[in-house]
């Protein structure tokens, strides 16, 4: 499943999902546009039916539901208002009298104007609403539809009196025109997105390529500088161990063999004793420096005499240590050499700072990785204050680490000791 890390994956993933979000958006706001736009055109033709088909055929007598003038306007003009969507037809007077409906048994009924109906009759303007289809008045129009748009907008009889004319819009104009924006819009927004993420895709896999060749080449980079450092350490404890530890050792089999001689004075014969034994404190001193300058063979004496040679000074120091290894026989040559790296590091630390009195030192494998954890009684430290400066050489080895794909994490806290945890897979 590591693809699903790939940064084009990931920006492709993240494409759709923009895709999807965007077409969601894009489709919601088209149809409150379209809904917009629908009932505009229904105010609209609500002004054309009322005020130039009905107003002019309004004849006299209608204000006063004069029978004859309600058949005179039925016969001229209900057959051009009952066009399109429009369902019902109602004309109302002031007082709420319905003087003149497509539904004859509504006339002459009287139901109360709302407001926002009083308000247009005054004012003149076109208004628009859902319609409330449990009112009586409404109760010949459920038959249309759950959903009616109900327009009203100001007329004049001919006695000069305003009435309000109302049509009834089923929700088919605007669910077509809905559709319609939609038709138009959607296809250009997500069609325009497609493109750009079609564009866009192998300039991010440009990048993706350039950002893992740079990685590679920081590897490599860090590789050898490594190389360089352990090539280095090695002509340090070469030159170190034929040179002066040598000499050191010459000097101490020769005061050694002056000493017994029986021809010295007692007091010259100690004399030399102490610096013999000096020599050879500094001589394995010197030996324990070498280890840490540069490891041994680790796949010839292996990782856990290695180790056990690692953690001399602090057995020799009276520290209790106890070194537990296993699991490390199918582990790579770099993964060995990364472990006791880190190992001696943690351990270096623990001999210069954290004066402890028991450390342990434990390898052991754990499915596909192979675990390193160095745990100590010593003071240990804050981390989230300040770290100590000689954790300094851990915090760079942590990009060895991160790019073997592994973990190192340290745990402290004062005067609880420090324990230090590597997790690296095998191969």
């Amino acid at each position: 499943m590591r693809w699903l890390t790939h940064p084009v994956v990931q920006f492709l993933a993240a494409g759709v999902v923009v895709l999807v979000l965007v077409g969601v958006a894009t489709s919601w706001l088209s149809r409150d546009a379209a809904d917009e736009e629908a009932i505009d055109d229904a105010r609209t033709l609500t002004q054309v039916l009322g005020r130039s088909v009905a107003q002019p055929a309004v004849p006299r007598g209608l204000v006063s539901e004069d029978p004859a003038a309600i058949d005179r306007l039925d016969r001229k003009v209900l057959d051009r208002l009952l066009v399109g969507d429009v369902r019902r037809i109602k004309i109302w007077k002031a007082d709420g009298t319905i003087v003149y409906s497509d539904r004859t048994e509504l006339i002459g009924s009287v139901y109360p104007l709302d407001e926002d109906e009083l308000e247009a009759l005054r004012e003149g303007h076109t208004d628009a609403e859902l319609s409330d289809l449990s009112k009586p008045e409404n109760r010949f129009e459920r038959d249309l539809g759950p959903d009616l748009l109900e327009v009203y907008t100001q007329i004049w009889s001919p006695e000069g009196e305003p009435l309000l004319f109302e049509a009834y819009f089923t929700a088919g104009q605007i669910g077509r025109q809905r559709e319609a924006v939609l038709a138009r819009f959607l296809p250009i927004t997500l069609g325009s997105l497609i493109v750009l993420l079609a564009l866009t895709t192998p300039l991010v896999l440009l990048l993706a390529r350039r950002i893992a060749r740079g990685a590679r080449v920081r590897e490599e980079l860090l590789q050898a500088a490594v190389r360089a450092s352990d090539a280095e350490r090695l002509r340090i404890a070469r030159d170190l161990h034929d040179g002066v530890v040598q000499d050191l050792a010459g000097s101490s089999f020769a005061l050694s063999t002056v000493s017994s001689s029986g021809s010295l004075e007692p007091q010259v014969r100690g004399e030399l004793d102490e610096v013999s034994r000096s020599l050879r404190t500094s001589m394995r001193s010197l030996r324990s420096l070498l280890v840490e300058i540069y490891p041994p063979d680790l796949h010839a004496g292996g990782l856990a005499a290695a180790l056990h040679d690692l953690v001399a000074p602090l057995t020799a120091t009276g520290t209790a240590v106890d070194v537990d290894v296993s699991g490390d026989e199918e582990a790579s040559e770099a993964v060995v050499a990364l472990t006791w790296r880190v190992a001696q590091e943690a351990v270096r630390n623990v001999v210069h700072h954290a004066s402890a009195t028991r450390v342990s030192v434990t390898v052991r494998r754990e499915g596909d990785s192979l675990v390193l954890e160095v745990v100590d009684d010593g003071r240990g430290f804050d981390r989230g204050v300040e770290e100590p400066e000689g954790h300094f050489g851990l915090r760079n080895l942590e990009g060895l680490v991160r790019e073997s794909r592994g973990t190192l994490e340290v745990e402290s806290a004062p005067g609880d000791g420090t324990a230090l945890r590597m997790e690296v897979p095998v191969r």
